[in-house]
C-alpha cells in the first residue's frame, strides 16, 4: 500500500484468507496483505477477538492507531463458516475498528446477510409495496425481523455506511435506508450485464440487437430487465415479461404477462437472457426456461446475480431447458468447481471486485485510483474449461486436449 493511501485507509475481510477482500484490496490499490493488518485472534474458549496490528513498540497511540482512518470490512460468505459466525465476526470487527480511533467503518457485503428475513409477524414489521394480508403475516409468524435487527446491530457495533449489491428485497432496503439514510448504497449491476452481453458471444445478434430478447420471469423482476434493456440500446432487441403463480410452496404456473401477449413471435428463433436477482431451488427458474422452450427460442441464457448453489439447485439447473448460466460472484462460493458441480459445464462467473473497487474509489475521493480503475475493465470473466463455448470460440482443435482441466480468466474483448 503507498503510503498516502494507508494513512487514510485500510481494507479487511471477516475471514484473512477470502481471496474476494484480497483481489477488492489489490484492486484499490492496497498492496499490503490483509493478514499484516488484523489478527483474527479466537480464544480458548471459541470466542472471537480480532486485533488491528500495530507496531509493538510504539506506547504513544494505544487505542488511537487507526485515527483518522477508514476501515473497509469485506464480508462475504465461505464454505467453512456459517453466514451467522460470519455476520458475528463482522460485528466485532467494526466496533475493533472504532475502539482504536477509525473514523468511518465501511461494510462490503455483496449478498446482504438476513435479507431473505425481511419482514415479521405484524404489519409494522416491515415496509413493502402491497398490502399484507393475513396469509402474509401468518407466514412470518412466530419469527423475528432480522433484516431489521442486522442493521441495527451493524450501526450499534459502528459501521457507518453499507454497500451491497442487487438486494431483492424493498422492505430491507427500506430499513437499511432508515438506519443508514443516504449512506446505504445499494449497487445494480447494470453496466456489467450490458457490458458482458453486447461484447461477449454469449448470445448472437445483430448490431440494433436483432434476434435479442431478454425476458423478465415475473413482475418483480420487471423494473430490473427493464432499465437494462434500455440501458443496452439496441433499438430491435425485444423485452419479454412473464407472469408466475404459485399453486404450492415450491410449485409455480408459468405464463406470459398479459401486457405482452404477443410476445410468443418475439421469441422463435432468437436468443432469450432470463435475468433475475437471485435463484435459490431453481424451481422457477427451470420452469420459466421450459415455458420459453415452448416457444421454440434459438437459445436460452439465465442470467443471476446471487447463485446460491444448493444441490436441489445445482440439479435442477442442469436441465437441458438452460444453454447457460451467467452470474456474478457475489457469493465467491460459485468459482468453486466442486460447488458449481455438473453446472461447469455452462456457466460464466463475471468477478465484481474491479467494479466494485471502482465505486469506493469514487466515493472516497481516490481520484488517481478511480481514474485507473475507469480505464481498466469492470470484471474479470472466470469460465470453467468444461464450457464447450469458451474452447470452441478461443482454442483451435489441436489445442484443446492439452487445455483440458485449466482454469482461464479472460479479460473482455480477449477471444469472448
Amino acid at each position: 500500500m503507498t503510503e498516502a493511501l494507508s494513512d487514510k485507509l485500510i481494507i479487511v475481510g471477516n475471514a484473512s484468507d477470502d481471496p474476494f477482500a484480497i483481489d477488492l484490496a489489490y484492486a484499490i490499490g492496497q498492496n499490503t496483505d490483509i493478514a499484516d493488518l488484523i489478527s483474527m485472534k479466537t480464544f480458548a474458549n471459541g470466542e472471537f477477538c480480532p486485533r488491528f496490528i500495530s507496531d509493538e513498540n510504539d506506547l504513544t497511540r494505544i487505542g488511537r492507531q487507526l485515527t483518522g482512518k477508514t476501515v473497509v470490512i469485506v464480508s462475504t460468505t465461505s464454505r467453512v463458516m456459517s453466514r451467522q459466525n460470519l455476520a458475528m465476526r463482522t460485528l466485532v470487527m467494526a466496533r475493533a475498528a472504532k475502539e482504536n480511533g477509525a473514523s468511518e467503518v465501511i461494510l462490503v457485503e455483496p449478498d446482504l446477510f438476513y435479507s431473505a428475513q425481511d419482514r415479521g409477524p405484524h404489519a409494522a414489521l416491515g415496509k413493502t409495496d402491497f398490502d399484507r394480508d393475513v396469509h402474509d403475516l401468518k407466514k412470518f409468524d412466530g419469527q423475528p425481523f432480522t433484516g431489521q435487527l442486522y442493521a441495527q446491530l451493524l450501526r450499534v457495533a459502528g459501521v457507518d455506511r453499507v454497500i451491497t449489491v442487487h438486494n431483492h428485497s424493498r422492505s430491507v432496503q427500506r430499513v437499511f435506508a432508515d438506519s443508514f439514510e443516504d449512506r446505504f448504497h445499494n449497487l445494480i449491476p447494470y453496466e456489467l450485464y450490458a457490458d458482458y452481453l453486447l461484447n461477449a458471444n454469449i448470445v448472437q445478434h445483430g448490431e440494433h440487437g436483432e434476434g435479442l430478447v431478454l425476458c423478465a420471469p415475473d413482475k418483480g423482476a420487471r423494473p430490473f430487465v427493464t432499465e437494462l434493456f434500455d440501458r443496452l440500446g439496441l433499438s430491435k432487441a425485444k423485452l419479454v415479461v412473464l407472469d408466475k403463480a404459485r399453486s404450492g410452496e415450491r410449485s409455480v404456473d408459468i405464463t406470459l404477462h398479459p401486457d405482452f401477449a404477443d410476445a410468443a413471435e418475439a421469441v422463435a428463433g432468437r436468443d432469450v437472457v432470463l435475468l433475475d436477482d437471485m435463484v435459490r431451488t431453481g424451481s422457477t427458474v427451470v420452469k420459466a426456461c421450459r415455458y420459453l422452450r415452448s416457444l421454440q427460442p434459438r437459445r436460452v441464457v439465465f442470467g443471476v446475480t446471487h447463485f446460491y448453489a444448493s444441490d436441489e439447485g445445482r440439479q435442477k439447473m442442469a436441465d437441458g431447458a438452460l444453454d447457460e448460466i451467467l452470474t456474478l460472484n457475489t457469493l465467491p462460493t460459485v468459482l468453486n468447481r466442486d460447488v458449481q458441480g455438473r453446472l461447469r459445464r455452462k456457466m460464466v462467473v463475471l468477478k465484481i471486485e474491479r467494479w466494485l473497487a471502482r465505486y469506493l474509489a469514487d466515493l472516497l475521493g481516490l481520484e488517481g485510483r478511480a481514474k485507473a480503475l475507469r480505464e481498466d475493465s469492470l470484471y474479470q470473466i472466470d469460465m470453467s474449461s468444461k464450457n464447450p463455448r469458451f474452447l470452441r470460440k478461443i482454442w483451435s482443435n489441436e489445442q484443446l486436449p492439452e487445455l483440458t482441466g485449466r482454469r482461464m480468466h479472460i479479460h473482455p474483448g480477449e477471444g469472448v
